[in-house]
């Protein structure tokens, strides 16, 4: 039986404080096949943790990247999309300014989602990669402006593949951008190893009360946890623990990292400035600054649950996002989009 009408596209767009994804998708023998993607990093958080406020050149950025984004959904002729904005949107004072200017300028219609389904779509569009064998999993997905983090029970489906069940979910507002401005006169005075212990602990903190709550910890220590990470960071390490001269998508999704590994590239990106950073084939000069930041988020995950090893995913909301699409145009939904199903908490 076929599902579909003939010509149905689906379409996610994943504006974040740093980047504005998008990805364009067609069914093909009951899964989606990618047509058209199209990513840029547009800081649209920049100097938001000390004005509250999107600034002119940020937003700026954004819109004109949103315009190519409705080129492409008005070129692929998309019949069922969903268009979600977060944690820059959720904090922004002048948000609906921003939304407003957006409409007019691109008629894209953004929705600004809350944390727990910001977390609900990573882990959908993330899940595939989670291994049926171990029944407990931390994901985590570190952000612009914020960094999610759940804990996951996993088990096996009629399929085979993964099913997934949140037991918790925290969302910090510390993300790449928010924690570098929140130390960005330590770094310019004294960046290296005491600046990037400091930054660590202050995630560690934050994480506590989560951990205890859950016993997570316990659980590492008894055994059958894993861990799935995603995030421009560790996708970047993955590249460079491949030694890639320039990022190749399909070699790092999937991909696992040994702690030790990851502990040793961070070692040695501390130890560099800025220029000799953006030097790296898979930093370049647009992330080089918050790559510290990164690095000491997903130091204190690693320190905080010693599981050893994690997989990285080159996937998230976007991917979440199309999941639900054709789950919905499957069961013959009209909306396009998916009310978002209760989180265990």
């Amino acid at each position: 039986m076929n599902f579909f009408r003939r010509g149905e596209t689906f379409a996610a767009l994943d504006l974040g404080t740093t980047n504005c994804r998008l990805l364009i998708a067609r069914p093909t023998g009951g899964r989606l096949r990618v047509v058209d993607s199209f990513s840029r990093i547009v800081r649209l958080g920049e100097g938001l943790q000390a004005t509250g406020v999107l600034s002119e050149p940020a937003m700026a950025r954004t819109i004109e990247a949103l315009m190519v984004c409705a080129d492409k959904l008005d070129n692929r002729e998309v019949t069922h999309g969903r268009f979600v904005a977060t944690e820059a949107c959720r904090r922004a004072t002048n948000c609906g300014e921003f939304l407003a200017r957006v409409q007019h300028r691109t008629g894209l219609e953004l929705e600004i989602i809350p944390t727990g389904e910001e977390a609900r779509l990573a882990l959908a569009g993330c899940a595939p990669l989670l291994e049926v064998e171990r029944p407990h999993a931390v994901v985590f997905d570190i952000g612009g402006g914020s960094t999610e983090l759940l804990w996951v029970g996993v088990g096996s489906g009629a399929d085979g593949e993964a099913e997934t069940e949140i037991r918790g979910v925290i969302s910090l507002p510390l993300g790449v951008v928010s924690l570098t401005e929140r130390f960005q006169s330590q770094l310019c005075e004294a960046a290296g190893p005491a600046v990037f212990a400091r930054m660590v602990d202050t995630v560690r903190d934050a994480f506590a009360e989560f951990d205890r709550s859950w016993g997570i910890a316990q659980q590492v220590a008894a055994g059958g946890v894993q861990m799935l990470g995603s995030s421009g960071t560790v996708t970047t390490l993955a590249g460079m623990r491949l030694g890639l001269q320039r990022y190749e998508r399909q070699r790092v999704d999937g991909t696992v990292l040994d702690f030790a590994d990851i502990r040793q590239i961070t070692r040695r990106l501390v130890g560099m400035d800025a220029l000799e950073r953006a030097r790296e084939p898979c930093i370049g000069a647009i992330r080089a600054d918050l790559m510290i930041a990164g690095c000491a988020i997903l130091e204190a995950i690693c320190r905080t649950w010693k599981v050893g090893r994690l997989r990285v995913a080159d996937r998230g909301v976007r991917e979440g996002i199309l999941a639900g699409l054709h789950a919905a145009t499957r069961a013959g939904v009209p909306s396009a989009c998916i009310p978002a199903p209760a989180l265990s908490t």
